[in-house]
């Protein structure tokens, strides 16, 4: 092919992996910080795809995975640029609810159960849970993601899910007043 053809193919196929991927890269990320820092990281990250094209993988899904991968760490070093050192945490309010449930008050229940557990999970928990459930990516590609191997990413996912379990299970802390205060704490 000629250099206009090459280049022009290269714009399409962009194109085409822009208009397939950039609504689920800004929900990736839209979970992880306001919709604002969220539009204009989403940006980065096809700008980054961009100057990188030759890097990106040529399957949907592996590509879906390496943009995820680059997201995350654009957030990061914006965050650490910024001097936040806020834990990349996923918020679960924001994830869309399809409960099965005929009873609506049932429903709202376990949307409260599961949004105030989720909160208790460590960071680190979320973003994996995450990468599982909302973005729907199989091992291999999540650990891809996270910069590990699918093993370690089925072990953290595998960690992950007990300590979700276990937050489900356990009733909530009160939260503490003035009254349950100790002498030592004091």
């Amino acid at each position: 092919m000629s250099p206009n053809r090459l280049e022009n193919h290269r714009a399409e196929r962009f194109s085409a992996l822009y208009d397939d991927s950039y609504v689920d890269v800004l929900r990736f990320l839209a979970r992880r910080a306001p919709l604002d820092a969220a539009e204009d990281v989403a940006h980065e990250v096809f700008l980054t795809a961009w100057r990188r094209f030759d890097d990106v993988p040529t399957l949907r899904d592996e590509a879906r995975a390496w943009l995820f991968g680059t997201a995350r760490n654009c957030l990061l070093r914006e965050w650490r640029e910024s001097g936040k050192r806020n834990d990349l945490s996923v918020r679960i309010a924001d994830a869309e609810h399809t409960t099965p449930f005929s009873d609506e008050a049932t429903a709202a229940d376990t949307r409260l159960d599961l949004a105030t557990a989720w909160r208790r999970l460590d960071p680190s928990h979320q973003e994996v849970l995450s990468l599982a459930i909302w973005e729907q990516l199989p091992s291999a590609l999540a650990g891809t993601v996270l910069g590990i191997s699918a093993q370690s990413y089925r072990v953290r996912l595998h960690r992950a899910r007990a300590a979700l379990r276990q937050h489900l299970e356990e009733p909530t802390p009160p939260p503490h007043s003035p009254s349950t205060v100790t002498e030592h704490q004091a």
